[in-house]
């Protein structure tokens, strides 16, 4: 392993830039040219055809089989003009990744060959869905199950090496009607939101037609070099290091943080930024984060559907683009200790048909009614169903992250900015609030006794879950590798849920006589008295908001098992069946998948950490001590000593011991902990092996620090993070 790790080193030095030439025309010139959008729609179909499809993708609908042979046959068209040869139906299977089965347009028909792509195709597949997740929906040897077209996301064409593939993005679901992926729960959430947000609307403005939920979402992530990323068993095998002792620098001088972008790091991101653009996704944003290797790509906001798509598209684009420039990306939450880890920040909005984002404050007071409204409807919807948004980002990698280190705490709350809270207070306790005039822009509400409305004072708490952030919510807890659609599915309907209660509640007002703003301030003032404990301005990492919390009755779920109990509560199956999200079969299945793979990834990390210790760690430093042991010999026959290593000698015993006492002791854990039937205790089990590789690790560290360097058999923290 120390000459694979020298070997790496060597290689890094005669590194080479990979050669990537970016388009000279402007982004708008090509962007979007592999996605069959409306343009493409427009110039490949019949105008009648294309407006149906158009408004199926808006407004959603039924296709006949007419238009989805037209579709069909223009889809394949377009994508023949590219030199496209295979489609494939792409979708998000309860894994967390995507997954694709190519099928050639090419046939033998009578002996004569020729393309085919016929609307039934198009619409409807039927991949084998065995192998993947159920969570017992299914048996392992029932196989059916089928992915459906989602015409909302349009199709796109991906390029490989060699390879250029239609894809189609698609739902699937079992044989039984179950949903088996994270895009059908998402599409109904967004429904129901879609349905609330706009009852709502409605009761101050007729001419509201539809309502998006909007979503931005930044990604963030590491690059190590790639030759030493295979030297690293670790980050192979499970995405982070095991082991690893910090270096002398790290971020402590916030010397990388929106930093010159290094120059291989820089092609590497003009090259995939490129490759987005062309697929239609809208990065705009690219710099240096915090940590040394940790680096940001973010998009413009869109439709959540489509965001949530592209995401994952990125990522692939992402993974394999970095291959190219010998880089190997790292989307773990936490692939190094003692440094930030990676987050995936969702930036949430609600907007109308008409455009206007009804979490943007205005200089209308109508208007800004409306803001309040949906304001104070998102909070209470996160004070009501807190649990399910903590156990939406749950996992395995995102408990390593949460809690520190810039990364928001498991406590979920609200962070609204000091001048809004004051506003919100006020609302709630009729009272007027003196404002220091000066240039700022004023919002007026319109309404007696009732403050104005600074606009856009609010700060960006990075410690907070959950904060508003001048024109949307921005839930910082979501994790790197986490698919967005699990907490935008959460959090749509929630909201969807308290805004079908205020509307409830103001039309059975309006219905008695009762003002339209008096019907629907008091609705908002009840509404804060009863969430208002979730709002926090202050340091979420103190250690006074921990005592805090608790006394206001917020919850403080550390691990993964204990917050996936709540996807099971009774709560979560009455508010997920009365919006036909998730029937209860389907949300157990859910928690089941979750719960196993939770405890396979920290099985996989105590696997690796044991086999590294015991088969490189330990044979490595007993060689290093056999060496000391033979100096100290040699001394002693010169009648000579030397206490540094005499000092040295012992030290490196003492290490090695612990690391094999303690490697064995994890290995019977593993063994009674996978003799558990029960899911939750086995998760709960593994919560306590994950402990016993830090054991293990604080004496791996420390031969680090002890072991000649030469001799070491693992890239350092050094060479992983900074070399470049």
């Amino acid at each position: 392993m120390a000459k694979q790790r020298f070997h790496a080193l060597a290689m890094l030095s005669q590194h080479q830039l990979a050669p990537f030439k970016r388009p000279d025309a402007p982004i708008s010139s090509y962007f979007g040219s592999l996605v069959f959008d409306k343009k493409n729609m427009r110039q490949w179909m019949a105008a009648d055809d294309a407006g149906q499809l158009e408004s199926i993708m808006e407004r959603g609908g039924k296709m006949d089989h007419t238009l989805a042979d037209a579709v069909a046959q223009a889809l394949k068209s377009w994508a023949l003009s590219y030199g496209v040869t295979h489609y494939t139906h792409w979708f998000h299977p309860l894994r967390g990744t995507t997954a694709e089965k190519h099928d050639t347009f090419f046939e033998l028909k009578q002996g004569q060959a020729i393309e085919q792509f016929k609307g039934s195709a198009l619409v409807q597949q039927e991949p084998d869905a065995s192998s993947f997740p159920s969570g017992g929906l299914r048996s392992t040897f029932e196989a059916r199950g089928y992915t459906a077209w989602d015409p909302t996301s349009p199709a796109f064409i991906y390029e490989t090496a060699l390879a250029k593939t239609l894809c189609i993005p698609t739902v699937f679901v079992a044989y039984t009607g179950e949903a088996l992926d994270h895009k059908a729960p998402l599409l109904k959430a967004l429904d129901t939101i879609n349905r609330a947000a706009t009852r709502v609307c409605q009761i101050f403005d007729k001419q509201v037609k539809y309502v998006t939920a909007s979503l931005g979402v930044e990604q963030e992530y590491f690059l190590v070099d790639r030759n030493l990323y295979l030297a690293r068993p670790d980050l192979v095998m499970c995405g982070r290091t095991v082991f690893g002792h910090s270096p002398a620098r790290g971020q402590q001088l916030s010397d990388h943080y929106f930093g010159s972008i290094p120059r291989r790091v820089s092609n590497f991101m003009v090259e995939f930024e490129t490759e987005a653009q062309r697929l239609g996704i809208p990065v705009r944003t690219r710099h240096n984060e915090v940590a040394p290797g940790q680096f940001e790509v973010a998009p413009q906001f869109e439709e959540a559907n489509l965001a949530v798509d592209h995401n994952m598209l990125l990522m692939d684009v992402m993974e394999r683009i970095a291959e190219k420039h010998q880089f190997k990306i790292l989307f773990h939450e936490k692939p190094f200790k003692g440094i930030n880890g990676s987050g995936k920040h969702n930036n949430w909005s609600l907007i109308t048909d008409g455009g206007k984002n009804l979490l943007s404050p205005s200089g209308k007071p109508k208007d800004n009614l409306v803001f309040l409204t949906f304001l104070v409807s998102t909070i209470k919807a996160v004070y009501a169903y807190s649990d399910l948004l903590r156990a939406s980002i749950a996992s395995a990698a995102n408990d390593l992250r949460l809690g520190a280190h810039e990364a928001p705490p498991a406590i979920i709350s609200v962070f609204l900015g000091q001048q809004l809270t004051r506003f919100i207070e006020a609302l709630e306790n009729s009272k007027s609030l003196n404002l220091e005039k000066g240039d700022n822009v004023y919002l007026k509400l319109g309404i007696s006794k009732l403050p104005e409305i600074l606009l856009d004072n609010t700060d960006r708490n990075r410690t907070s879950p959950f904060a508003f952030t001048g024109n949307k919510f921005e839930f910082r807890a979501v994790g790197s590798t986490g698919i967005c659609s699990s907490p935008m599915t959460v959090l749509n309907v929630a909201v969807a849920d308290v805004l079908d209660q205020l509307a409830n509640e103001v039309e059975a007002k309006l219905a008695q006589g009762v003002k339209r703003e008096v019907a629907v301030i008091e609705a908002l003032r009840r509404m804060l008295k009863e969430s208002k404990s979730i709002l926090f301005e202050g340091d979420n990492y103190g250690e006074a908001w921990l005592k805090e919390a608790q006394k206001r009755g917020l919850s403080n779920v550390q691990t993964t098992p204990e917050a996936l109990k709540q996807m099971n509560s009774a709560k979560a199956k009455d508010l997920f069946e009365r919006h036909g999200i998730f029937s209860r079969a389907e949300l157990e299945a859910r928690t089941q998948i979750l719960v196993e793979e939770y405890v396979l990834k920290v099985q996989i990390e105590a696997r690796i950490a044991g086999d590294l210790a015991q088969n490189h760690v330990i044979p490595t430093a007993i060689k290093y001590q056999h060496q000391l042991v033979q100096h100290l010999k040699g001394l002693k026959e010169l009648e000579l000593d030397d206490e540094t290593t005499f000092e040295a000698a012992r030290n490196l015993g003492e290490h090695i011991q612990a690391c094999q006492r303690k490697n064995k002791a994890m290995l019977q854990a593993r063994k009674e902990a996978n003799q558990l039937e029960d899911p939750l205790e086995k998760a709960k089990a593994y919560e306590g092996i994950r402990s016993m590789i830090e054991d293990i690790r604080y004496h791996v560290d420390k031969l680090e620090l002890l072991v000649d360097d030469e001799d070491w058999p693992l890239p350092k923290y050094r060479e992983l993070l900074f070399l470049r």
